[in-house]
C-alpha cells in the first residue's frame, strides 16, 4: 500500500515527537533545520499508519539495518516497507515482498550531473522532452528506487541501474511539483 502526505509545511513535528519511537525521535532531533524534522517524522508516522490499518501493529516500529543500511522492522522481517521524503512530500509504501521507492522534488539540475548519472539513451530522453527538468527527475526516482529496492543505495554506477526491464510506477504531480516512483521485487 502508498501512504502519501503532501502537506508537509502543515505538519507539525513537535507534536508528533511524543509518537515517535525512541530511535525514531533521536534521528528526528539531529535534523539541523525544521524540514529535516518534518519529513522525518512525517514518512515515520506514515509507517506507523501503514503498520497499524495492515497488520495491527499498535507499537512504533524499532529498525534494525541491512549490509547497506536498509532498514528493516525488529521482529517483523517478513513486513517489507520503504519510505522517502523531500521538501514537498513524505512516502511509504508497505509490501508482501522487497519494495524500493524515492520521492523528488522537481527542480533544475546541472549537466554534469547529468552527464555523470544518465547513460546516453537517457540523456536523450531528457534533451527531447517538454520538460527536460521532469524528465531527469523521473529518471532519478526511478533510478534511485531501484537501488533501494535492492539495499545498494547510490554506490553503483547509476548510468546501469536501469536495464529497462524494471516495472516502475512513476506518479508526476506537477500541482505539488513531486515526482515518485515504486518498484517492487
Amino acid at each position: 500500500m502508498v501512504y502519501l502526505n503532501d502537506h508537509i509545511a502543515d505538519f507539525d513535528w513537535e507534536k508528533a515527537l511524543p509518537l515517535l519511537s525512541e530511535q525514531r525521535r533521536e534521528q528526528t532531533l539531529k535534523f539541523k533545520y525544521e524540514l529535516g524534522r518534518k519529513t522525518c517524522a512525517g514518512a515515520y508516522l506514515l509507517l506507523c499508519e501503514a503498520l497499524r490499518k495492515e497488520y495491527g501493529i499498535m507499537e512504533p516500529p524499532v529498525f534494525e539495518y541491512g549490509e547497506h543500511g536498509k532498514p528493516y522492522i525488529v521482529g517483523h522481517p517478513d513486513i517489507h516497507f520503504n519510505i522517502s521524503h523531500c521538501k514537498e512530500a513524505v512516502l511509504c509504501v508497505t509490501s508482501p515482498r522487497p519494495v524500493g521507492v524515492d520521492v523528488e522534488s522537481i527542480r533544475s539540475f546541472k549537466d554534469s550531473l547529468v552527464e555523470y548519472t544518465m547513460n546516453p539513451q537517457e540523456i536523450a530522453q531528457i534533451e527531447q522532452a517538454t520538460r527536460p527538468d521532469v524528465e531527469f527527475i523521473r529518471l532519478w526516482t526511478m533510478k534511485e528506487a531501484v537501488l533501494k529496492l535492492t539495499g545498494e543505495g547510490i554506490s553503483k554506477d547509476l548510468k546501469t541501474v536501469l536495464t529497462g526491464k524494471e516495472q516502475v510506477q512513476t506518479i508526476v504531480n506537477m500541482e505539488k511539483n513531486y515526482i515518485y516512483s515504486i518498484i517492487y521485487g
